[in-house]
């Protein structure tokens, strides 16, 4: 086990697998739409994690209409957003959350509203002021326009910013937007986050006197 101080103007936040553990509802809705496509379960859900619903179905039926895909998106959204059975913080999250009152952050998620509303309700996590779900971007993660808006929207240079994310195609997107990467959970480790952390216990989060962010963090690797 090794300590890491970071310093960051602003923490961009992931939603599921970083600050909620939904994987039981992703689980349920796509087993359904894998057995729907005639596609291996195995194989989408090594595929979905961090994207918006329409990547992952464009990644995997890449000669199907991108309006199919976008109409199919809408349904499975409504599905996700239905069913909590299951959600619940990842360790430390709640407390994590507590301590970033009054401190620059944003959520940055491939989820809609309605579906980032349920799930941190859900989840009992404050949901935060600034946040950038699926409706204000024209690109799904790992593209990295999500996290350069959440920055934008804050008022600091990507480089200022610290990512908050577990899954590859979160964590490529924020190295995409030139930030650093705090990997949370098992989907993280094998993507070279700049920490990796088993969940958000592993830190303490202060505010210095500038006014900046200090992330104290026992780095498991």
């Amino acid at each position: 086990m090794s300590a890491t101080v970071l310093e960051a103007r602003a923490l961009l936040l992931d939603m599921d697998g970083t600050l909620v553990n939904s994987d039981a509802v992703v689980e349920r809705c796509w087993r359904r739409w894998a057995q729907r496509q005639g596609l291996a379960p195995e194989t989408v859900l090594a595929v979905v994690h961090g994207r918006q619903g329409y990547a992952t179905m464009a990644a995997l039926l890449p000669d199907r209409p991108m309006e199919q895909n976008h109409a199919e998106n809408r349904v499975m959204l409504a599905e996700e957003t239905a069913d909590t059975e299951g959600v619940v913080p990842i360790g430390g999250a709640a407390a994590f959350m507590a301590s970033l009152a009054g401190l620059p952050h944003a959520l940055v998620t491939s989820a809609d509203e309605a579906l980032a509303q349920a799930r941190m309700g859900a989840a009992g996590l404050p949901v935060p002021s600034v946040r950038v779900t699926a409706e204000h971007v024209g690109a799904s993660k790992p593209d990295p326009e999500g996290f350069l808006k959440g920055a934008a929207d804050l008022g600091f240079d990507p480089a200022d910013c610290v990512v908050f994310e577990d899954s590859e195609a979160g964590i490529t997107a924020g190295r995409a937007a030139g930030m650093r990467i705090v990997g949370i959970g098992p989907r993280a480790a094998a993507f070279s986050p700049d920490v990796y952390i088993e969940d958000l216990t592993r830190l303490r989060v202060e505010a210095t006197p500038e006014g900046r962010v200090r992330l104290h963090i026992d780095a498991a690797r």
